[in-house]
């Protein structure tokens, strides 16, 4: 088959399976309901200055637009996804990392295919560059949830105090998004906003521990929530949880340090293989393609992956300590 006839029947089939997800993304509009709580999560996002240039009024205009296009395409991505480009923070809707991911994965198949005439080479950049999109998309989940959990005591404490100074809990979250530096200043503002839009407060603070996965953050929301249907003196309660919660962190902190060296022993020995098989992949196609030649040969790398599955789940359940 000559490449000109192989990226016709690429092309086709990629016009084939678009067909098919618009036909799923319409039966899936038209038996979707009107959720209130998902609409108000997506126009949260929306700044809630008002501008009076016309750059801004353009910005504005233009960021509407995106967001009526990704609501129209919203049935097509996980609602997970819309979470962990919140938790991100990441100036992205859902639709536009699912189009970008897919127009890279497709570039650096042909990138790939073109320069090295081969279609091995084509297949292993294409898998590069649609993982290396959700590698960094939790790197950065990770790195801001870490930095939110060590702010989150001093945010405990600006709230007790003005919950004690007198003020209300949307007043005292109001000093927190003034004095509090990213990403806890953002998390609370996005809280703010949903509540300014008609959602209740136990509700946004709820997708504010779902975004931040935090289990000290989960206490603390389920506090408030009971405070706030029976009652009770709040600063009190604020001041017990902020306790527990420093002591948890301390006692955490000297497990994580115990076992950071067999943690870090275990992404190396689990990433190491796929990386220098890829680089061979790339340096030498016709070498590693007969590993994936039919017989024998081919129990070796099936063999390697279920190792390196095993290998890694049996160093994560040795460093996998229960508090």
């Amino acid at each position: 088959m000559t490449p000109l006839l192989t990226l016709v029947y690429t092309i086709g089939i990629l016009f084939f399976l678009g067909f098919f997800a618009l036909l799923i993304m319409v039966g899936r509009v038209l038996a979707s309901g009107d959720d209130v709580t998902d609409r108000i999560q997506t126009y949260a996002i929306l700044a809630d200055e008002r501008v009076s240039t016309d750059s801004g009024r353009r910005r504005i205009r233009f960021l509407r637009l995106r967001l009526r296009l990704n609501n129209a395409l919203a049935a097509l991505v996980p609602k997970e996804l819309r979470n962990q480009l919140t938790s991100a923070n990441w100036p992205i809707f859902e639709t536009e990392y699912v189009l970008l991911r897919l127009s890279t994965t497709i570039l650096g198949f042909f990138l790939g295919w073109v320069i090295s005439g081969s279609i091995f080479p084509g297949i292993g950049i294409a898998l590069i560059a649609y993982l290396l999109p959700g590698i960094f998309l939790s790197r950065t989940i990770n790195r801001r949830r870490r930095k939110f959990e060590h702010q989150l005591i001093d945010v405990l404490i600006l709230i007790n105090g003005g919950v004690s100074a007198g003020y209300s809990l949307l007043q005292s979250l109001d000093i927190v998004i003034e004095e509090m530096p990213s990403p806890a200043s953002e998390e609370f503002n996005r809280v703010r906003r949903e509540v300014g839009l008609g959602l209740p407060l136990s509700q946004a603070l709820e997708h504010l521990a779902t975004r931040m996965g935090n289990d000290d953050l989960d206490i603390v929301v389920a506090a408030i929530n009971i405070n706030m249907q029976v009652g009770g003196n709040l600063g009190t309660m604020l001041g017990a949880v902020t306790q527990t919660i420093r002591e948890r962190i301390r006692l955490f902190s000297e497990v994580r340090s115990i076992t950071s060296a067999q943690r870090f022993t275990g992404y190396v020995l689990t990433f190491l293989p796929f990386i220098m098989g890829g680089a061979m992949f790339i340096m030498n196609p016709e070498y590693m393609a007969r590993l994936f030649e039919p017989g024998w040969v081919l129990c070796i790398p099936i063999g390697s992956v279920i190792g390196i599955i095993i290998g890694n789940l049996v160093i994560r359940r040795m460093v996998q300590i229960d508090v």
